[in-house]
């Protein structure tokens, strides 16, 4: 990253005086502190794999800047970039709208037509609130439907791929692809309940796909509970058939198992067809995709829960379906298009008008998740965003999105100080990091942003528990 992108912060809307500390070009603090140098040995890391930032929210010198201007790979520490850009852009209260047509007349409770649905990128249509929508046609006095379920899902336009290409793990609920109409995530959730007086464990899914058969029940056995999921031995790759060829550990108690579907270009049709008839509705034509009637007015509208509260789904768990539909939906409203190119450019735009052309240029943006080798961002530019964030009207909700260490999210087994920080996590197989703020046993509240691209990445994580721990020392860079 060149150089200026520290002085490019000055154009903040906060005010130059803010970043002031980090704009006179990078203020190498020390080394980095012995407890972390330790952690990164016994890790076989070299310390020139971790890169970091600590400073005082509201500017100043930092206390810790080490390769603060290395392009890293940020994995989900990018997630802060979209989440704090959607609120910006977009305010805490915006929701996505998701209206329904009953293209026909309804007499004696039979739609003469089709229903149509068009998404818009909810990021949230999970299983209760598609329940919800479909009561709301059989409120409507619809049980029959004539005519076919319609999808429109135009209003994103995702490049062909599958669900593997990342790492090879399509049945991955992270790896599934952002679509604009996402029912439910496109996941089934598998229980496992032992029934120790007939020696079996019941299995249920949620929710039920129309045409897909499940095992109702698999062997217990008495094997520690350490590996239950490969004990199971499920094949879960036919999208009409689920089985357990295996057995499950009574020991476990019970266990459920989230799983991306088989069949993602089949699961809407499936799940729509399967609530439709268990609600006792009928269905004489398919679920199939169309088109939205453009001159006709729908019938109702379902709006999404606020932004504020996808964002935090988003950043306390880490929700890269949910990233990637904010991502896309930034570039269909500031660009007309819903497509990565036009989310990317919005993004870039964004930056450049906050940080300067220097700071946009400097960044490489993908997917909006952070579930990429490709993305990079510096640690400095993490540290102004966070800056930036912090003295910005959408502060509480960006703030109060972040895991909380110790308490919940993906921080919830975190061993550093419960409660002493609010801190994105970010995690890929060659990468580590935090970013977030850290509250001090000195009561100062500091900016902290840490990185560690390498291959042992994983087992260095030591390493960012001993810098959380010195930072909340208020210890001094030696």
């Amino acid at each position: 990253m060149p150089p200026g992108i520290a002085c490019a912060a000055r154009r903040i809307s906060t005010g130059a005086a803010l970043l002031a500390g980090l704009c006179g070009g990078p203020a190498h603090a020390g080394p980095l502190p012995p407890e972390v140098l330790q952690a990164l040995r016994r890790a076989d890391v070299p310390p020139q794999a971790m890169a970091v930032v600590v400073q005082e929210v509201g500017g100043g010198k930092p206390r810790l800047e080490e390769r603060a201007l290395a392009p890293m790979n940020p994995a989900s520490l990018f997630k802060l970039v979209t989440t704090y850009a959607a609120l910006d852009l977009l305010g805490p209260s915006y929701t996505w709208s998701t209206p329904v047509w009953l293209q026909g007349p309804v007499h004696d409770g039979v739609l003469d037509g089709s229903l149509v649905i068009k998404g818009s990128g909810d990021p949230k249509l999970v299983l209760e609130r598609v329940w919800l929508l479909l009561r709301r046609v059989r409120q409507l006095g619809v049980r029959e439907i004539h005519g076919d379920i319609v999808l429109d899902r135009s209003a994103f336009s995702v490049p062909d791929g599958t669900p593997a290409d990342f790492d090879g793990e399509p049945l991955r609920p992270y790896n599934v692809r952002a679509d604009a109409l996402l029912l439910n995530h496109k996941a089934v959730i598998y229980t496992f309940t032992p029934d120790p007086a007939h020696g079996v464990a019941l299995v249920s899914a949620e929710p039920p796909l129309a045409g897909v058969a499940v095992d109702a029940s698999v062997p217990l056995n008495n094997l520690p509970c350490d590996d239950w999921r490969a004990s199971l031995k499920a094949a879960f790759t036919e999208p009409r058939a689920v089985r357990f060829a295996g057995s499950f550990p009574a020991s476990c108690g019970e266990r459920q198992w989230p799983v991306a579907a088989a069949d993602p270009q089949g699961y809407n049709a499936r799940l729509l067809e399967a609530l439709w008839r268990e609600a006792g509705g009928r269905l004489e034509g398919s679920v199939r995709d169309g088109t939205a009637p453009a001159d006709q007015p729908p019938s109702f509208v379902v709006n999404s829960p606020p932004l504020a509260e996808v964002v935090r789904d988003i950043n306390k768990f880490s929700n890269n379906v949910m990233a990637q539909q904010l991502f896309l939906t930034l570039g269909a409203l500031q660009k007309g298009t819903g497509t990565p190119e036009a989310a990317r450019q919005v993004l870039r735009q964004w930056l450049a008008d906050r940080f300067g052309e220097t700071t946009a240029a400097a960044a490489t943006i993908d997917n909006g998740s952070g579930l990429s080798r490709e993305t990079r961002l510096s640690p400095l530019l993490l540290a102004l965003l966070l800056q930036s964030a912090y003295a910005s009207p959408v502060m509480p909700e960006l703030m109060s999105s972040l895991p909380v260490i110790g308490q919940d999210g993906t921080l919830k087994r975190s061993r550093a100080p419960i409660g002493r920080g609010h801190l994105k996590t970010g995690s890929l197989r060659d990468v580590a990091g935090v970013a977030g703020y850290v509250l001090a046993n000195s009561g100062k509240r500091y900016v902290l942003v840490a990185l560690i691209n390498h291959p042992h990445a994983q087992a260095a994580r030591p390493a960012l528990d001993a810098l959380l721990q010195w930072t909340y020392d208020d210890a001094v860079a030696r």
